[in-house]
């Protein structure tokens, strides 16, 4: 019972996370946030997994797969978001289609939330100026 409780935290934060990945960067109350948890997710793709030796590696994933294996989960895949387009459609997407949107759509988010920051950043130092 504690291991299905457990399942469903994990898809929901870990699926949370990935939304706030994609849109944190909307609203500017949440911006810097954003480019937070974006840094700390290409951070642990880049070196953590170098460190473990698996290109985006991911320790909700590494944790929750373990945890579905106790449920007796076989046949996991290498990515936490293949796993989770299989599991909401019921299809067998393709790996490689799911990795390469997972990571242009990280790609794209990361562009967008540092443009932002750094707008909001410069039209902060020019409003603190015209202040003072």
């Amino acid at each position: 019972m504690m291991y299905r409780i457990l399942d469903i935290f994990f898809v929901v934060f870990h699926s949370s996370l990935v939304i706030f990945n994609i849109s944190g960067w909307i609203w500017k109350k949440t911006r810097i946030f954003n480019l937070i948890t974006l840094g700390l997710t290409g951070g642990s793709w880049v070196f953590l997994g170098m460190l473990t030796g698996t290109p985006g590696y991911c320790p909700l994933t590494d944790w929750h797969f373990s945890i579905l294996e106790k449920l007796g989960k076989t046949d996991l895949p290498n990515s936490y978001m293949k796993y989770l387009a299989d599991r909401i459609t019921g299809l067998d997407i393709s790996a490689s289609l799911v990795d390469s949107v997972t990571l242009y759509t990280f790609l794209a988010a990361l562009l967008i939330s540092v443009i932002l920051n750094i707008r909001d950043l410069i039209n902060k130092k020019s409003l603190h100026k015209v202040q003072y």
